[in-house]
């Protein structure tokens, strides 16, 4: 039975009580003679209801995941030591490519696995750093190590894409045209300051990178496995610059982020080059070939087959799908980046000994996987916010599973 509501006048605080029936109608005050509202007789359960339901995805959002995982977020890092894991083929193989590079190339973990992971996954990458850190240097170590040929190609304003793919030169002698290769025809190709080139220029490489070939005068030339571009780009200098479109950077499978070493990696550094000895002796006398290309060939195909649980792919695909709405971020990731997240995963994994990927190796590689494929509201970004804090907090919001 509903009991009779009593309230008081707003106005002259006189107490009212009325029959079940009046919840919702007006009334007039007898002793003010004001028109009041008679409140329902449960005022606050259908606004406590509703803020329920509002607050409920909120708590969802900022419900914490497990500690390893926030603290793997956006950190490319292989335990060496461990020993967890099964001593596979392709983890032996991992740990004496990084034990050569460490010979010469110290520190910079994120852009040695970085780099490894994209290569035995098929990828390739874009590194923004500073000039001076040592990136023509990593690249020539890893040819070198792994029995590739390296190629360089400083982008410059006045870069033509026929100076890219190579072209056609008409032969004298045998009076026809004959097609001469150009530096793009390499296994390793540093793409230097890729952002000094035009728009044309740009679009010579989208063909290379995805297709893994080149079409010139209808005439295709495949590309010889395995292939890897890493492209750099500074990211104080403007002048001169042009942005790379978003169809080109969606064929990066990592951006990753080089920063100055450490103290004690820049003494290292110095004692190592207080020497006087020339890089191209060291690269000769003090580094091993471990590796060719038909073995990173075969690797790549073996670290297809790593199991990625179901639930993992669901929490792939929840992470990709989430850029798209979250409120922060004016332009969400692709498909292309959930695969790119879920090859690196496998790589990851394999790199490790582990026939299966774990939300670890999701979280390690979020961060370069998605970072160059959203774009910030345009408001944060005159604020300068940071894509990766918003990226690290939107992550955070979703469920980590249990494999």
């Amino acid at each position: 039975m509903a009991s009779s509501p009593t309230f008081s006048c707003p106005t002259c605080s006189q107490v009212l009580s009325l029959p079940a029936g009046f919840q919702g109608s007006q009334v007039q005050c007898p002793k003010c003679q004001t028109n009041i509202q008679v409140p329902s007789t449960q005022p606050a359960a259908a606004p406590v209801a509703a803020q329920t339901l509002v607050q409920q995805p909120v708590v969802q959002q900022t419900a914490p995941v497990n500690a390893p995982v926030l603290d793997a977020i956006g950190k490319i890092s292989i335990d060496m030591e461990s020993t967890r894991g099964s001593d596979t083929e392709t983890r032996r193989l991992f740990q004496a490519v990084t034990k050569e590079v460490g010979k010469i190339f110290v520190g910079q973990d994120e852009l040695v696995v970085g780099s490894l992971v994209a290569l035995f996954s098929g990828g390739h990458v874009l590194i923004e750093s500073v000039p001076g850190l040592g990136k023509t240097l990593f690249v020539r170590t890893l040819g070198h190590i792994l029995g590739c040929d390296f190629g360089r190609i400083q982008f410059t304003a006045d870069l033509m894409p026929s100076d890219i793919t190579g072209a056609p030169i008409f032969n004298m002698k045998t009076q026809e045209f004959t097609f001469y290769p150009g530096p793009v025809f390499t296994q390793l190709l540093l793409a230097d300051e890729i952002n000094r080139s035009p728009a044309k220029t740009h679009a010579a490489l989208l063909e290379i990178m995805q297709e893994r070939r080149v079409t010139v005068d209808g005439e295709t030339y495949p590309m010889e496995a395995p292939f890897l571009v890493i492209a750099t780009q500074n990211p104080i200098e403007s002048e001169g610059t042009y942005n790379l479109p978003e169809a080109q950077l969606d064929r990066f499978m990592f951006k990753l982020m080089v920063d100055y070493p450490t103290e004690k990696q820049e003494a290292d550094i110095l004692k190592m080059h207080s020497e006087q000895i020339d890089i191209n002796s060291r690269l000769s006398n003090e580094l091993e070939s471990i590796a060719s290309p038909e073995q990173i060939v075969a690797v790549t195909k073996e670290t297809g087959e790593v199991l990625v649980e179901p639930a993992l792919v669901d929490y792939i695909n929840k992470v990709v799908r989430l850029t798209r709405t979250w409120p922060q971020l004016y332009m969400g990731a692709s498909p292309r980046a959930g695969l790119a997240l879920m090859q690196g995963a496998r790589t990851l994994a394999a790199f490790q000994g582990r026939q299966y990927a774990i939300p670890d190796d999701v979280v390690q590689l979020a961060l370069p996987t998605l970072r160059h494929r959203v774009l910030l509201a345009p408001e944060l970004e005159v604020e300068g916010q940071s894509v990766d804090n918003i990226l690290r907090d939107m992550i955070r919001t979703v469920e980590v599973p249990r494999v």
